[in-house]
């Protein structure tokens, strides 16, 4: 393996560790703040949020035009009610890598949904400001569901015609793929692309004149195969690694934090919408073992941002921005399988953090539209949204439940052993000087897959191509070597077909298709994780595909070789006993189960492929079955283990803490440790606060009465405080150095002769900061953190300032009681 020399691995992994390099070296500054530490190694134990992970695109947020206010003001918590959004952090935006507080947040909204209410009543144009504020959420996600409906279309056709272009080109219309270009001549039936004649497309050996049975064709067109593939995945390593880092793997354990509430500027930025889009097209077109639904919820949430930062309401306010998100996560489900239902209970099964019921009416119009601008688009030309929405007419039968059982422990294993070892192959890519050469693991990963896929016709094909024709019923249109039966066709139009013996074809793919579901499998656990977009539904589904239409193809064969046994009385319906297709669809659902742990989302998803009811049972059954199995070895499924292994702090809503620990025992500081920074209310100079916000790096400052007393008052946080500041040196002369501040409306009412003048901040105290006492159970504080959402909490004895606890102190503390390093939410 080489180094990176060359010009383009260069520019690339320079890049990447340029950024990763950057993180470190800020991470360790956040880490050693001066004079702190931390009970569980020396470390800092005070509670900022800097380095505590979020994520989202640039935010203009706005100051206030004056935070200096005249005493008497009363800031949040008051008595004094003002309309204007002062005291309430109109200034406190986040930084990149911050918390938001949700309480906060919400309470901004909420002042602010007051004063356009009274102003609607004001003038006619209040009204139509006030209609604009009350409907702009539903323009927002019609927008989105419209755009990210476009865009999956656009990725369908051009990942197709990829895919295509490895094995040849439509010759009267290059810009049609294999199966558009034989539509004319009704030879567009599932099987290999060499054992079926279409005259208008040509293979890339009959370009230079060979026969199709001539040795020199194969070779040709085997190397054809991998150099296309190869060079399709180094220019998609190139643009992610130079154009938007973000824009690799799936994107779904970032969406689960930022949805949890926090922030990664860039993440959901236009490059990364543009890139990601661009990139995904080419990875799927490589052949790599990879889907394209876990990026398409990325796409869609990058949408949803970006149309949510034209809205005022939501561009200066990121806990309603979430909400946003959650409806257009649901839009990336609902155009990645055709499931609008289904990508609304995604949504809130798996990736949302705050649900609220009007985000669910968001959600489901948000999906709605995005399926039917993708349907309207027919990227596959079989008026449906995705390729394999199949439609099956004959029931399936109690004896089966024994099957489906079977596929659900097949799938809940299989979840098992991927989720461990793509997770070890991932911290190694991480510890190692792998992660230094992403291009290179790129391309030694698709050349494998590429020499790998070619020889066996059901790797060859493109994943999404396999399991359609997995999931199809037999008929006399299919060429597929596993539908090759000793059936006699009377009638092309039946809704189905008689059981009948299995031929060579059939005998043929019951040793290919195994060869198949190991490599996909093996393939997938080093692709997933990779410096290129990949998704994990579409080759997990079609490792469970292949897995349950083998059983399907059995369980069909014994039934015709011994129709009297007596689980088979009563079985036929009309010459029809076992439907093998079926067993692919329970199969493909039992595996994508165990590997993510889904349920109630998965089901809905394979209920609305299916488009109706009868199979429901079977795949209720076979999820079930498969998270009891997974569960079994771990809770967690592969989203969350990578959440876990890249080190994003992520409070799980799901969990429950069991343990019986207080309050003293996480708080900050501890014994022996320096005492809390803390700002007094009435006798701190201007220089004191100034070198205070230089010196440390907290975001949090207690606001106490007196340092002997500790009496809590309030507090006051980072941003709000320096902005405050520079505009009292900016705006008011008469501040200098020596000017007190006070935090409290009782100030001097004239001024003492050789005194300097005072400052009033009071409008930047929060008056009313969440508190404990040292003697709270952990178990409702960390109730407090994920139910409130709130980014801190002090902790007091008898009214007197003990300490603060942030959500970094939180998982910390839970990652030490699971025997976790408690440093490991941090980025490795």
């Amino acid at each position: 393996m080489n180094k990176i020399s060359s010009s383009t691995q260069d520019a690339g992994n320079s890049i990447v560790w340029l950024e990763l390099h950057n993180r470190t070296m800020e991470r360790e500054r956040l880490i050693d703040k001066p004079n702190s530490s931390h009970r569980y190694g020396g470390r800092s134990s005070m509670t900022d949020d800097d380095d505590i992970l979020d994520i989202t695109t640039d935010s203009d947020g706005s100051f206030l035009d004056d935070p200096i206010t005249p005493a008497g003001r009363g800031g949040r918590g008051s008595a004094a009610d003002s309309d204007s959004f002062d005291g309430l952090g109109t200034a406190g935006q986040y930084d990149d890598f911050h918390t938001i507080d949700w309480a906060r947040d919400m309470q901004r909204y909420r002042k602010e949904f007051k004063v356009v209410n009274r102003r609607q009543g004001e003038s006619f144009g209040g009204r139509i400001r006030a209609a604009f504020y009350a409907g702009s959420a539903w323009l927002v996600v019609l927008f989105v569901g419209v755009i990210t409906g476009i865009f999956a279309g656009i990725i369908d056709i051009g990942a197709t015609w990829l895919s295509d272009l490895k094995f040849g080109l439509c010759r009267d219309a290059f810009w049609l793929n294999w199966e558009q270009c034989c539509w004319a001549q009704n030879t567009t039936q599932f099987g290999n692309l060499n054992d079926i004649t279409c005259p208008t497309w040509y293979q890339w050996y009959e370009f230079l004149g060979f026969e199709n049975q001539d040795a020199g064709a194969y070779v040709l067109s085997y190397s054809v195969f991998v150099v296309t593939s190869l060079l399709m995945a180094a220019f998609a390593v190139l643009l992610v690694l130079v154009f938007a880092p973000y824009a690799c793997g799936s994107g779904i354990p970032e969406i689960k934090t930022i949805l949890s509430g926090f922030i990664m500027r860039g993440f959901l930025g236009k490059w990364t919408l543009l890139i990601k889009s661009i990139t995904m097209v080419l990875v799927v077109g490589a052949g790599l073992s990879l889907g394209k639904e876990g990026p398409l919820v990325h796409l869609a949430c990058c949408c949803g941002n970006l149309m949510a930062h034209m809205i005022p309401k939501y561009a200066k306010n990121e806990a309603k921005k979430r909400e946003m998100l959650s409806a257009a996560s649901a839009a990336g489900v609902s155009v990645a399988f055709g499931a609008p239902i289904g990508g609304v209970l995604f949504s809130l099964e798996e990736i949302s953090y705050y649900f609220p019921l009007k985000t669910l009416w968001r959600s489901f119009f948000c999906a709605m539209v995005a399926a039917f601008v993708l349907q309207s688009i027919n990227p596959f030309g079989n008026d449906h949204a995705v390729r394999f929405y199949v439609e099956y007419n004959t029931p399936w039968f109690f004896f089966e439940i024994i099957p489906f059982i079977l596929l659900g422990i097949f799938g809940g294993l299989y979840g098992v052993v991927f989720n461990k070892l793509n997770l070890k192959w991932s911290k190694l890519r991480m510890t190692s000087r792998l992660g230094y050469y992403p291009i290179t693991e790129v391309l030694l990963v698709t050349l494998a897959t590429a020499l790998l896929s070619y020889p066996n016709p059901y790797s060859r094909l493109n994943t999404s191509q396999l399991i359609a024709a997995l999931f199809k019923e037999c008929g006399p249109q299919d060429a597929i070597g596993f539908c090759d039966y000793n059936r006699t066709y009377s009638r092309v139009d039946q809704r189905w077909y008689p059981s009948a013996l299995a031929q060579n074809g059939v005998i043929d793919a019951l040793w290919q298709l195994p060869l198949a579901m190991v490599l996909q499998g093996i393939l997938t656990i080093f692709t997933f994780g990779m410096k290129v977009p990949a998704g994990l539904f579409i080759p997990t589904m079609a490792v469970g595909a292949i897995g349950g239409r083998m059983l399907g193809i059995a369980m069909e064969q014994l039934a015709v070789y011994h129709p009297d046994l007596w689980i088979f009385t009563g079985c036929f319906y009309d010459g029809k006993c076992i439907t093998p297709g079926l067993y692919a669809m329970v199969g493909a659902a039992a595996t994508l189960g165990g590997v993510t742990r889904m349920t109630i989302s998965l089901v809905v998803i394979m209920f609305e492929l299916t488009g109706g009811l009868t199979y429901i049972v079977p795949l209720m059954i076979a999820c079930m079955v498969s998270k009891w199995v997974a569960d079994a070895f771990g809770k967690d499924g592969i989203y969350d283990g990578h959440i876990h292994l890249n080190g994003y702090p992520f409070l799980d809503s799901k969990r429950e803490f069991m343990h019986t620990t207080l309050a003293s025992d996480v708080m900050s500081p501890r014994r022996n440790d320096p005492p809390l920074f803390t700002i007094t209310m009435d006798s701190m100079t201007v220089e004191e606060l100034e070198n205070l916000t230089t010196e440390t790096l907290f975001n949090t400052y207690p606001v106490i009465i007196s340092k002997d007393s500790q009496r809590l008052v309030g507090v006051v946080y980072r941003r709000e405080l320096i902005h405050a500041l520079k505009q009292a040196r900016k705006n008011k002369s008469e501040a200098v150095s020596q000017s007190k501040v006070y935090f409290t409306s009782q100030v001097p009412k004239f001024p003492v002769p050789g005194i300097p003048p005072h400052l009033s901040l009071v409008n930047i105290l929060d008056a009313s900061p969440v508190t404990i006492t040292d003697q709270t159970p952990m178990s409702i504080v960390v109730d407090m953190f994920v139910k409130l959402g709130i980014r801190t909490c002090l902790v007091t004895h008898n009214g007197r300032l003990l300490g603060i606890i942030s959500k970094k102190d939180v998982l910390r503390h839970k990652a030490y009681l699971d025997n976790q390093d408690p440093f490991s939410i941090f980025f490795h």
